[in-house]
């Protein structure tokens, strides 16, 4: 047996080598076949520098070429008004000297007056002797020493370092995540950043095993980024960043966690009205009671066998909740959240069908009544949306209402400050505020939801907005008035 056990292990072994032996291979065939790749990007940037100092030798010998036939053109020119002025002036030297053989006196008298108005407007005196452009060409010289040591000094693109993230400059807020980043040198090469996220429920440095993957963000230009439309279902958030220059991406910097402060729940099936049906974060009326899905199930399992289908066991879990709601019965057609508020300042949000006939939408202490209604007991508060006949929009609590003069919006917004004893409603687009409720909570809360045909659709994991905050603070530093509906308890 141990030798059956050495044996075995020398084939694996083997086989470990052997396996290793083809990764080395290959290695060898990738770094040739990259090798080439490399040197042919190589040529390809040095065919570009070469054609760019082509055209620019093309661009700038074109510009000597014109100057020089500026220069001669205009020397040229001037040559040819000396050679004309000459001309004149040779002429007017023979006609003096024949003059000078004139004997008769008024003859001469004559002839030099004609030679006196012909130098006098002679051309050659308006010459200027003095070439109107240089023969220097010196201003069309180059130096490329600069650049030649720029070219000498160009070297393989290099690996970008790590950006460092600045977490004091990170904001989680609105639903959204704003982090910021720099690079530990100036790096004037960084093409652009990539940055990867992921949900995590465990504070710190990210774990290898049990996590989400990473979701990417790619090609970001600046050093800062936000991430909006999250839904903060789990406790914290990984972040990491790294740069990319135009071949190469560097190292990750060191991962950042976030944390994602936000109530998450979901609706609790278990314990619901017959009438309603639920799945997770939905509700919807159903006048059946399921009794007629169980109907269609029991006969599609009656025609396949005569077999009890695992399914109608009354040892299933299924049929166990099945048995359990009956949390709710008569006219109280409610849900409740499955995780209860004890502390802490919390956001979520419901959007109800266009056609929903009635609705309601609060919280409750833990144990309502069986035939309890939201808003009718001490223990509960909400607001109420009655569509049936004509629109009514009403504030509840402890059986009195009050009537919202205002639009019915098409989702709303739920916050609860558990610890400062505050309840308000808010029109979840506008953020303008609905109603508040101000009390001392003393036990923990329960969303509950009433619908009455029609559905509702909640949103959770919020956080809560910056506008609400806002009013929040400006609600309090007035002082606002306390509603009649409000109970200490």
């Amino acid at each position: 047996e141990t030798l059956q056990r050495i044996v075995s292990t020398l084939v694996n072994k083997n086989d470990e080598i052997h396996n290793f032996i083809d990764m080395l291979n290959h290695t060898i065939s990738n770094v040739q076949v990259n090798s080439s790749n490399a040197i042919s990007e190589l040529d390809e940037e040095f065919d570009g520098l070469y054609s760019v100092l082509h055209e620019m030798k093309g661009s700038m010998a074109n510009t000597i070429q014109q100057e020089e036939a500026r220069k001669i053109q205009a020397l040229q020119d001037q040559l040819s008004q000396c050679s004309r002025a000459l001309e004149s002036s040779e002429e007017l030297l023979e006609l003096a000297v024949q003059s000078l053989d004139i004997k008769n006196p008024v003859e001469l008298l004559e002839a030099s007056r004609q030679i006196k108005d012909s130098v006098t407007v002679a051309s050659a005196f308006r010459l200027s002797l003095k070439p109107k452009v240089s023969d220097s060409m010196t201003h069309m010289m180059v130096d490329f020493a600069l650049e030649k040591r720029m070219l000498q000094a160009v070297k393989f693109l290099p690996v970008p370092k790590a950006p460092e993230i600045d977490v004091a400059a990170c904001l989680v807020a609105d639903n959204c995540i704003t982090i910021s980043w720099r690079m530990p040198e100036e790096d004037s090469r960084i093409d652009h950043f990539v940055l990867e996220y992921r949900k995590t429920n465990f504070d710190g440095l990210p774990r290898l095993k049990g996590e989400q993957r990473w979701e990417l963000v790619d090609y970001i230009k600046a050093t800062q980024y936000t991430l909006s439309g999250l839904k903060f279902d789990t406790k914290y958030m990984n972040l990491r960043v790294q740069a990319c220059n135009k071949a190469v991406a560097g190292e990750y910097s060191d991962p950042v966690t976030l944390e994602t402060k936000a109530f998450v729940f979901s609706l609790d099936s278990t314990s619901s009205h017959l009438n309603l049906k639920v799945e997770d974060t939905y509700v919807e009326w159903d006048p059946t009671g399921g009794k007629g899905q169980e109907k269609i199930k029991g006969k599609e399992n009656k025609n396949r066998s005569n077999t009890a289908s695992p399914k109608r066991s009354t040892n299933s879990p299924r049929a166990s909740a099945r048995a359990s709601r009956d949390r709710f019965a008569g006219e109280s057609y409610t849900v409740l959240g499955d995780t209860a508020v004890e502390s802490g300042q919390h956001y979520w949000e419901v959007r109800a069908q266009k056609d929903c006939k009635s609705y309601s939408v609060g919280v409750t202490y833990r144990n309502p009544g069986k035939f309890d209604q939201l808003g009718k007991t001490n223990s509960s508060w909400c607001i109420h949306i009655n569509n049936w006949l004509q629109t009514t929009f009403s504030a509840k609590h402890n059986n009195k209402a009050k009537t919202l003069d205002i639009p019915v919006p098409d989702r709303i917004g739920v916050y609860c400050d558990f610890d400062g004893g505050q309840l308000s409603f808010y029109n979840a687009s506008s953020k303008a505020l609905l109603h508040t409720f101000r009390t001392k909570f003393t036990q923990p809360l329960l969303p509950g939801f009433m619908i009455w045909c029609g559905g509702l659709t909640v949103t959770t994991g919020l956080q809560v907005p910056s506008a609400v905050k806002t009013l929040q603070k400006s609600e309090n530093g007035l002082g606002g008035s306390t509603s009649s509906l409000n109970n200490v308890a």
